[in-house]
């Protein structure tokens, strides 16, 4: 692929049950960060302790108090934990799903009259605190905002949940206020590295939660430019910088534009809205493929054949800088142990493939449990990021044929997912649990 600016960090996706082909709900998202940065995929086992455990982390000397239960739950950590753990998403034994973070930016003004704690809740700790002990998506909402208020934030940034029923994203405004938004059922979300919740109705409770004193603080310290007596998160706390013109917008617009082909939008528009209901109903496949996307189809796809000034103009999706990428999908009327399924993709997506995980496994291939920062042949990170590496210089030669081997390991990958459907009523949850382990194995 052609040298581009400096890009990183995340792209996510959030779907609806009833937005969903199957009844699914999603949540996806790119782990963008270093061009190269191993990432490890383990099981974190049930425990129970006598006594509640006290978390401190290694970045930033962030603590809090844990619960005397965690759950069991899948994760991603880096492959080491100098600069933090950055678990980054995983699905839990209660079918609860997270993925935290994507980074966004809150503008001066709201900073200046409550500023980021150097101490507080980072992307590092964040999955590690919260998904071992929600029993919802609603709850972990409900901790995330706890420890947000109680704790401050040393970031602004969007965290994704979801369970069966529900999808929710949480967005960090400021060093104590938050709000969060149950995408509706039948709609979806594509983020892209800005603050995105729009109006907050503050009658209802069943689809929005906000940190206690938000309104007194936004009020008091006349933040709120609206002169209509509406409550615009995006607009009171986000930012409107050139940088979101080239960087941030175009990726909302272009994966509007994939689920909603019909309507017409300027890729660099702010007031893109944050939610919409696609035209057709979106698969697991189409998730994935939004997050492997770069521009296709348009003149601002860089390995595609638009002028070089397009090709260059904005930041694509899937990008080489990327860790992982990850969809988790729950699917409805499905034993936990198989209901859920974290899809996951080392390195590059768009050069790689998503490898199903069923929530219920108990451990992971040994391959996806090493590899640091020297090459590594039999490191699952390695092994996927070597594909980019060779086929980057020859894009356009050998595109076609890593294409032929992603869409055979779907096919693949579809029928073992099949074949546990087809025995998950027969057998009991430690049977499934070591049934689902064997086969994601495989």
């Amino acid at each position: 692929m052609p040298k581009f600016p400096e890009y990183d960090a995340c792209t996510s996706i959030l779907v609806g049950k009833k937005a969903s082909v199957d009844g699914s709900t999603m949540i996806g998202r790119n782990e963008d960060c270093k061009a190269t940065w191993p990432k490890h995929f383990i099981v974190h086992p049930h425990k129970e302790y006598k006594e509640e455990q006290q978390f401190k982390a290694k970045e930033n000397g962030f603590s809090c108090t844990l619960p005397k239960v965690r759950y069991k739950y899948t994760a991603t950590p880096e492959w080491t934990d100098k600069e933090g753990l950055f678990e980054e998403e995983g699905i839990n034994e209660k079918g609860v799903a997270m993925s935290a973070t994507e980074s966004a930016y809150s503008n001066s003004y709201v900073l200046g009259y409550d500023p980021l704690l150097e101490d507080g809740i980072s992307e590092a700790s964040i999955v590690t605190v919260v998904l071992p002990y929600a029993d919802s998506a609603r709850d972990a909402v409900n901790r995330v905002g706890e420890i947000v208020s109680t704790h401050g934030a040393a970031e602004s940034n969007g965290i994704l949940f979801s369970d069966a029923d529900e999808v929710w994203y949480f967005e960090i405004g400021s060093g104590h206020h938050w709000v969060a938004m149950k995408i509706p059922d039948d709609s979806y979300a594509v983020v892209s590295n800005r603050l995105a919740i729009q109006e907050i109705d503050f009658t209802d409770n069943d689809n929005f939660a906000w940190s206690k004193d938000i309104l007194a603080f936004v009020n008091d310290n006349k933040l709120n430019k609206a002169n209509d007596g509406t409550f615009n998160f995006r607009e009171i706390f986000g930012t409107r910088s050139e940088s979101d013109l080239y960087y941030n917008n175009p990726r909302v617009w272009y994966g509007q534009r994939m689920f909603n082909p019909e309507i017409t939008q300027d890729p660099e528009d702010y007031d893109m809205p944050f939610v919409r209901k696609p035209s057709k109903l979106i698969s697991v496949q189409d998730a994935k493929d939004f997050l492997a996307s770069h521009y296709e189809g348009t003149e601002f796809d860089p390995v595609g054949k638009g002028p070089i000034e397009s090709r260059k103009r904005y930041r694509p999706i899937s990008l080489a800088k990327a860790q992982e990428s990850h969809v988790l999908q729950i699917r409805p009327n499905l034993p936990i142990e198989v209901s859920g399924i974290h899809w996951l993709s080392m390195g590059v997506a768009a050069q790689s493939v998503f490898v199903p995980f069923f929530a219920g496994i108990n451990d992971t291939p040994k391959e996806y449990k090493i590899g640091d920062m020297t090459y590594d042949p039999k490191s699952a990170y390695w092994i996927f990021k070597l594909v980019g590496v060779l086929l980057d210089p020859h894009y356009n030669h050998f595109v076609d044929v890593v294409g032929d081997v992603q869409e055979r390991l779907n096919i693949s990958f579809q029928q073992k997912i099949n074949q546990v459907d087809a025995k998950a009523t027969d057998l009991d949850h430690h049977e499934l649990s070591e049934y689902t382990t064997k086969i994601s194995n495989e």
